[in-house]
């Protein structure tokens, strides 16, 4: 690529002006400081769980890190009672933020262990890029946005993104554009049509995710087939699937709760629709995720690391009837807060516009 090279437009050359780019992708960097072209970075995380990834250095400072002694299995690392002590290093989260809570990438023995230090470098590089984009709103996580804008003022919370562009369209008139599917796997529509037949508010929705995987302890057989008596076992009462349209499937009236591993474009949509989640959070940032549903939205349960089947079955309950009401309400809220951030006036509405005006900006 040459500072020369353009884009082609019915035989017309236009320089590239900006470049909106994955958080992760730094390598891209010297190329375009070489051209003087400005970038702007689009994380697809939450802010709070951005923030601790920003906040490496000080978490390592701190001693709070490496999580997992020398010779020490990851089992016995969740079960440690030192995982609940509160990390100190991160500002606004102090009263927060427990060990178990910061991202499993730090569950290792070594501070140089080569996942930890690539997330706490490209992350840094964050402040050195003309803004960064964050699928979220002021509402939701104002508190640690206001944090964040104190190394990378040029932020632009513009969530939830799903949502906007759905409201965007429908205002110009082109709604058929948002019925379009953007997902790389086949979706099964017949699970809209088995939910069809169930009663309000009965069904959980479980998910999780696409990378996750079961193991079935001693068994020998085949971790990635679904075990013949479970699915044959569990006919009579669910509808198991490889893939669905997720944003229909949480605006279904028969689902009640969403039981989730806490992705962060699972966790917005589910807080967008009003819908209680029960989180079994696995990676990256989910682990976060998890916590900021259970103790700072209360909108669900987190139930990573403790998740057999005595507290699954505890949990269900607490979310579908012990207290449904609660987490309904609270739920409820936060759908409205999020209406309004994508309503024009609302936060999220100006940012965008905001993020706009600064990429016309960048055309001479």
């Amino acid at each position: 690529m040459e500072s020369t090279d353009g884009l082609s437009d019915g035989g017309a050359r236009r320089r590239v002006s900006c470049l909106i780019m994955d958080g992760v992708f730094s390598f891209a960097i010297p190329v375009l400081e070489e051209m003087g072209i400005p970038y702007i970075y689009f994380r697809t995380i939450s802010a709070c769980s951005f923030w601790p990834y920003f906040c490496l250095q000080e978490i390592i400072d701190a001693g709070e890190v490496p999580l997992i002694g020398k010779d020490e299995d990851k089992l016995t690392c969740w079960n440690k009672k030192e995982m609940d002590m509160m990390v100190t290093s991160v500002p606004g989260m102090e009263r927060i933020l427990r060990l178990r809570d910061i991202p499993r990438f730090c569950r290792v023995e070594d501070v140089n262990h080569p996942g930890l230090q690539t997330m706490k470098i490209e992350t840094r590089r964050t402040a050195d890029a003309s803004g960064l984009i964050l699928n979220t709103f002021e509402d939701l996580e104002g508190p640690i946005l206001d944090e964040i804008r104190k190394h990378i003022p040029n932020l632009y919370s513009v969530g939830p993104l799903h949502a906007l562009l759905k409201a965007r369209l429908e205002s110009e008139g082109m709604e058929s554009l948002h019925n379009r599917s953007s997902s790389f796997w086949e979706e099964d529509q017949n699970c809209i049509a088995w939910l069809d037949t169930q009663p309000a508010s009965s069904v959980i929705y479980i998910l999780v995710g696409n990378k996750a995987r079961f193991h079935r302890g001693n068994d020998t057989g085949n971790e990635n087939e679904i075990p013949m008596e479970l699915e044959e076992g569990t006919k009579s009462r669910g509808y198991m699937v490889g893939w669905v349209p997720q944003q229909q499937v949480l605006a279904h009236p028969a689902i009640s709760a969403f039981f989730t591993h806490s992705g962060w474009n699972s966790t917005i949509e589910s807080i967008t629709l009003g819908l209680p989640m029960l989180c079994w959070a696995y990676f990256a940032d989910q682990i976060t995720n998890s916590r900021f549903v259970s103790e700072v939205w209360k909108v669900g349960l987190d139930i990573k690391d403790t998740c057999d089947r005595i507290i699954v079955e505890k949990m269900v309950k607490e979310v579908m009837d012990v207290r449904r009401d609660e987490f309904l309400e609270r739920a409820h809220s936060m759908a409205s807060l999020a209406r309004k951030a994508i309503s024009e006036g609302g936060s999220s509405y100006l940012n965008l516009n905001r993020l706009v005006e600064f990429l016309n900006s960048t055309v001479s």
